[in-house]
């Protein structure tokens, strides 16, 4: 089997040289090749690409700007490999990654697999917080991983293989963002093929966003499930409402405190203090526990607020996606 890696960048040259560093010291010892697709950057990083030229086998691709879904398929249009491997540029990998996905493929073959995302010690504070919050248990993190099936996940895109045959069957990622991984395996289930989560195949994800940008980042998640909902309703769930229920919750249970019922929000005072002290103890950290209550409740206030928006929108009032939220579609080149 031979692995083709796909990383799509815009305007981040400084991570494409972290993660190919990473990629340097592999414990792998196969062939394989790496793709860069410039997704029509200002700030070139291709001056970092000859830097590693003589000890990857990388190649380089520059278009104008389509999103990372359409530069993604742009890559494996371009790529040799009969398996692709799908990073965002914010990733460092693990050594033994391409080991681990290798010898899960041997043993249990999937056209399409998603792996996890944990936190190095050199990340930031802010960044190990937002991390527990995207992972954990507690969160829409363990939501999610709770609610899907091993052998029914739904890979994300930061950390994915797909197949040459399953690309080719697909067409790769819809013109949506974010939101393109789910519908993507979707679409590959219908088409009779198997995703399945590989637990060992993680990587390090350093998501370089402050508080504004990450709110954001949520907000428009939130916006796109209802979306993808009203397209393949026979997938919705009820877990999807979570975010906008606890948000729902926690207002109301203010309200009612005003009027002397409190248990309503010492129930949310007992869950943020669980965040707390969970994220203290596996980060080490008090402050970091801090940040992860922070970090959790904007999760929910944005993934809340842009799905409730989003489903007024599309569900309620039927008004077709590419209209209500236009900045949720890139128009495909590739």
């Amino acid at each position: 089997m031979f692995f083709s890696i796909i990383i799509p960048v815009y305007n981040r040259p400084e991570e494409i040289n972290e993660l190919l560093e990473s990629l340097v010291v592999s414990d792998y010892d196969k062939e394989y090749e790496i793709v860069i697709v410039e997704d029509g950057s200002s700030i070139s990083c291709q001056y970092i690409i000859e830097k590693f030229k003589t000890v990857l086998n990388i190649s380089y691709f520059f278009k104008e700007n389509s999103g990372p879904g359409d530069s993604r398929n742009f890559g494996m249009k371009k790529a040799k490999g009969d398996y692709f491997i799908i990073f965002d540029s914010d990733c460092i990998i693990p050594k033994q990654y391409l080991i681990e996905v290798e010898n899960e493929l041997k043993t249990n073959y999937v056209d399409c697999f998603g792996g996890s995302d944990s936190a190095l010690d050199s990340f930031s504070d802010i960044q190990k917080a937002i991390n527990f919050a995207m992972t954990s248990f507690l969160t829409t993190g363990g939501i999610r991983g709770g609610s899907e099936k091993l052998t029914k996940f739904q890979p994300r895109s930061f950390n994915m293989g797909i197949s040459k045959k399953a690309f080719e069957a697909s067409n790769g990622f819809g013109n949506i963002h974010p939101g393109e991984d789910p519908d993507l395996s979707i679409r590959l289930w219908k088409l009779g093929f198997k995703t399945r989560l590989f637990p060992s195949a993680f990587v390090y994800h350093k998501r370089r966003i402050d508080w504004n940008k990450f709110t954001l980042q949520v907000y428009k998640f939130g916006k796109a499930r209802p979306i993808l909902d009203s397209w393949y309703p026979e997938y919705s769930k009820l877990t999807f409402f979570f975010p906008t229920l606890f948000i729902l919750g926690f207002s109301t249970s203010v309200f009612l405190a005003l009027f002397g019922i409190v248990f309503p929000i010492l129930c949310y005072a007992v869950y943020y203090l669980s965040i707390f002290l969970v994220s203290s103890i596996q980060n080490n950290s008090i402050k970091i526990g801090f940040l992860s209550v922070i970090a959790v409740s904007k999760q929910f206030l944005g993934y809340g607020k842009g799905f409730l928006e989003s489903y007024c929108k599309v569900i309620f009032l039927k008004q077709k996606p590419e209209i209500a939220f236009p900045e949720l579609f890139f128009k495909k080149t590739s």
